[in-house]
């Protein structure tokens, strides 16, 4: 780690020899040049929502970030959707004799990797990590080969580097294509790859560090007494570094050298503005040096602390208020080839200072990934994702990002892949067939335009058209015998109120506003009260009528139109008066039914008050009973008076019909309710117009020589 602890070693070429420091400034002086971990570690989870690779796995090293990684970042993936496989350790880097062992249980770690379900593993290590991971495919491949081939996409965090050991130089390194590596930001300095080139190991070169670097990277002695002339050869010092495998050494700037380089000439800065500072105590030692006394390191922790500058890469360096340089990460694709080299592509970039939308950032065109994906983007899932209309279930004894797919309930849909619950559409709106997306609903209510809209109009007017000649045929024929033996004025009264009732049917049919939905109950009941009222009336005369006909009957006064008239006037105006309260306290009105349609909104009329509406009906259902049951009595008078036979049947129809009604117009939906209460109307109508009407009409229209006084009194 590039930190700059108390200005642990000031190369050479800037001050000439270390300062003396003691331990309290030592302990003072810190200022942290390599990026707080955290922002690494916010962007390797930012790496893993963007994929939504939420089963993943942990291969770590043995350093003491791990302790800290597994304590304290693994529960902040957890808290975001993340969940673990496996958390695995890489066995410990030996050279005794243990290596067999180290072999065997790198193999079974390595086994328990590539038999995961998961595609995405995270590498969290140091340097010497690499070394034994770079283990794995080689044990592997040789123990059994079926495992070639088969594996991850590796994350990897910045402490961890490519490096190889002289026995890996000529390993493959292929399993590491597609790598993912959050690497400390780096630039390109200008006359690195050229100070590279000129590096030599010179005999005179005091620093022997260059010297053993050397006789490792090229495998080279300049001892030639150690030279076996197999394995080792002597060392020329013309070696050029370019030459050397890119797992050995590279000749691009790293993100560990770039922040090196930046710690440096930090120092250098700071301690050239405090040294243009007049000092009041300095002392000069030999040579011309400075040695600074412990007090003035106290100062210089103040100018390191407030140092900011443009490097040669034209990146500014400086601190925050914490101590600390601006975190950047870069996220590089590593592209391995066969020859054992390998490319380093920056793809994106974590910056902890920028916002938050654009903190992290990356080019998914750019990636490569491994071989075994065919370039395309892996999954790492603990099961395939839940589609459109299907939603998670939990796997009981399972990580909660393992789970079922349910097809969403009836009336809910998921618009969204790997949704934890369904929801319902908008009232407006249903599901669709696959349950993935809303369909807006249909407004729906019976019309002229539809095929049952038709055809309940046309029997209206049909059965209105008969009505209307049945009158036309009364009335022509008003003075014979039929009409008055059965009280004309009845006749009259009763036929035009089932023309009315007919006609009363289309205020059912059409798109309901507010005064069909005020008049179409109202004059239904009132009408119909009439209708039945007239029946009721004609069998009660009917009666009295036979009654008066007995010697000494005292029931001649009740016999007459008055007795009629009072019977149908407070009978109607009972029912005038049940509607007036209804309009009063509670009236009908338009409203939108979106419930009881899965696929449709009903437009209907809203009753208002259902207790009024089913008193409407009682008082009417009252009357037919009444009517049903005086004629039913009376269905055995002479032939002469024998309207009654035919009141009983008409009636038996009539409350048939509206017994049927009831369940009929509770169980049906939508405007299905309004085409039931139609029928209703028009087959209960239709009942009295045919039982009461019509054996008279046969007589008058084709029998007309019935139609006499003689006649009725042979038949009485």
């Amino acid at each position: 780690m590039a930190d700059i602890l108390c200005i642990y070693k000031i190369p050479q070429f800037i001050y000439g020899s270390a300062p003396v420091i003691n331990k309290k400034a030592e302990a003072v002086l810190y200022h942290q040049m390599f990026p707080d971990m955290d922002h690494q570690y916010n962007g390797i989870l930012q790496l893993l929502l963007h994929f939504r690779w939420t089963w993943i796995g942990v291969l770590s090293g043995h350093d003491d970030n791990v302790e800290r990684f597994i304590h304290t970042v693994v529960p902040m993936f957890v808290q975001r959707g993340i969940c673990f496989d496996f958390m695995l350790r890489i066995p410990i880097m030996t050279f005794s004799n243990d290596i067999p062992d180290m072999a065997e249980e790198a193999y079974k770690t390595n086994y328990l990797i590539l038999n995961s379900t998961v595609n995405a593993v995270i590498l969290h290590g140091e340097i010497d990590t690499m070394v034994v991971f770079r283990t794995f495919p080689r044990y592997s491949e040789t123990m059994d080969p079926s495992t070639k081939g088969k594996w991850k996409v590796w994350i990897m965090t910045s402490q961890i580097d490519l490096t190889s050991v002289p026995l890996q130089r000529t390993w493959n390194v292929d399993f590491l294509h597609g790598t993912i590596y959050f690497s400390v930001h780096s630039r390109e300095i200008e006359g690195f790859q050229k100070f590279l080139q000129i590096i030599k190991p010179t005999l005179e070169n005091k620093d022997n560090f260059i010297r053993e670097f050397w006789e490792e990277a090229f495998l080279c002695s300049f001892n030639p007494s150690l030279v076996d002339g197999e394995n080792t050869k002597i060392c020329s010092g013309e070696e050029k570094l370019e030459n050397l495998p890119a797992s050995v050494f590279e000749m691009t700037m790293t993100g560990h050298s770039y922040s090196i380089y930046n710690a440096v000439y930090t120092v250098a800065h700071a301690l050239h503005a405090m040294g243009s500072l007049r000092f009041k105590h300095r002392a000069t030692v030999g040579e011309g040096r400075w040695k600074l006394l412990s007090h003035q390191l106290w100062e210089l922790n103040y100018f390191v602390r407030s140092t900011s500058f443009n490097n040669s890469a034209g990146e500014k360096v400086s601190f925050n208020e914490y101590g600390e340089i601006e975190a950047v990460f870069d996220i590089i694709n590593w592209v391995t080839f066969p020859n054992q080299s390998f490319h380093r592509v920056k793809v994106g970039k974590v910056e902890s200072m920028a916002p938050q939308e654009e903190a992290f950032s990356i080019c998914e065109e750019g990636l490569v990934w491994p071989s075994r994906f065919n370039q395309a983007q892996p999954l790492s899932l603990c099961n395939d994702n839940c589609h459109l209309g299907y939603h998670k279930a939990k796997k009981e004894g399972e990580p909660f990002c393992c789970y079922d797919c349910l097809p969403c309930p009836e009336g809910k849909i998921s618009n969204q892949t790997d949704m934890d619950e369904c929801f319902q559409c908008p009232q407006d709106h249903y599901p669709n067939v696959e349950k993935d997306s809303c369909i807006p609903k249909d407004l729906s209510f019976l019309s002229y335009g539809e095929p049952l809209g038709i055809s309940l109009a046309c029997f209206a007017l049909s059965f209105s058209f008969t009505t209307g000649l049945v009158l036309q045929i009364f009335i022509s024929h008003r003075d014979t015998p039929i009409v008055k033996a059965n009280n004309r004025n009845l006749s009259y009264t009763l036929l035009i109120s089932l023309l009315l009732s007919f006609l009363c049917a289309l205020l059912f049919i059409g798109q309901p506003e507010k005064v069909t939905c005020l008049l179409r109950q109202t004059a239904f009941g009132i009408i119909f009260s009439v209708a039945v009222s007239c029946v009721l009336a004609k069998t009660i005369i009917v009666v009295l009528a036979f009654m008066v006909t007995k010697p000494g009957s005292s029931m001649r006064k009740w016999v007459g139109q008055q007795q009629a008239t009072s019977i149908v006037l407070s009978c109607s105006l009972i029912q005038a008066a049940l509607c007036t309260v209804w309009l009063a306290t509670s009236p009908p009105f338009p409203a939108l039914d979106m419930h009881s349609m899965s696929k449709e909104i009903v437009l209907q009329c809203n009753e208002g008050s259902v207790t009024m509406f089913y008193c409407v009906l009682g008082f009417m259902g009252l009357l037919a009973i009444v009517s049903f049951s005086v004629a039913f009595l009376a269905r055995k008078l002479p032939d002469s008076f024998n309207e009654a036979k035919f009141i009983t049947f008409s009636m038996l129809v009539f409350c048939s019909v509206w017994l049927s009604f009831v369940p009929s117009y509770l169980s049906t939906k939508g405007k299905f309710m309004v085409a039931v209460e139609i029928f209703s109307i028009l087959a209960s109508s239709a009942g009295l117009l045919g039982c009461i009407f019509s054996p008279k009409c046969y007589i008058i229209v084709m029998r007309p020589e019935l139609n006499s006084r003689e006649q009725l009194k042979r038949t009485s």
